[in-house]
């Protein structure tokens, strides 16, 4: 996948400001600081376009990027950062539910997992709710500059095993520090909306 252009287009805070033009969608989730805003700007080679804070659960909204003119890059709140109200972090679920029960199974989304950590409870409910909706996300293992040489081996099979994924189910190890694996993570996302569209979106655009 070949990015020319990106530029930051708008931000939904609930479902009414969620936006349906018919073009393709690629939703980037993962769970607070796995490093998502950091990533996005090293995929599209525009440093700052996504903002970046070292303040967990940072984005707060669902922010659209306009990829090419054609391909919107979304880029979803994290889950399962504890130090906001309650009644904000069921709101955000609330907006971040509507865009999946809206865009599955048609978008791509790119499931960001912390390789350090390996994988939590809350990113295998994710991938769990996710499968559930009709979606395959892209997992992607975020920070692998973090984690040795000698115990990538380690640390992938251990993050297998916690968010319970398929054997088929590649996991694609990424440094947005190094540019390890963001190539490979273009080109995935590329061949994926090469892919037909479900049926249930074939009528936009």
């Amino acid at each position: 996948m070949n990015i020319q252009t990106a530029e930051y287009i708008h931000s939904a805070h609930s479902a009414r400001e969620l936006l349906d033009d018919g073009r393709p969608e690629v939703a980037f989730v993962g769970r607070s600081n796995v490093g998502k805003s950091s990533l996005l700007n090293a995929l599209l080679g525009r440093q700052g376009l996504a903002k970046t804070s070292s303040t967990p659960g940072r984005t707060q909204t669902i922010n659209y990027f306009l990829i090419n003119d054609s391909i919107w890059f979304v880029d979803l709140p994290g889950y399962g950062y504890a130090k906001t109200s309650k009644e904000r972090r069921q709101a955000w679920a609330r907006t971040v539910e509507q865009y999946f029960q809206h865009s599955l199974p048609a978008a791509t989304v790119v499931l960001l997992i912390d390789a350090k950590v390996a994988g939590t409870p809350l990113d295998a409910a994710a991938w769990e709710y996710l499968t559930a909706s009709g979606g395959t996300p892209l997992v992607v293992a975020t920070k692998a500059d973090q984690v040795s040489r000698g115990r990538r081996h380690q640390a992938r099979a251990l993050l297998r095993e916690r968010v319970r994924l398929p054997a088929e189910v590649p996991v694609l190890e990424v440094s947005a520090t190094t540019g390890e694996g963001i190539k490979e993570l273009r080109n995935a996302i590329g061949a994926r909306l090469q892919e037909p569209l479900p049926r249930s979106r074939e009528h936009h655009g």
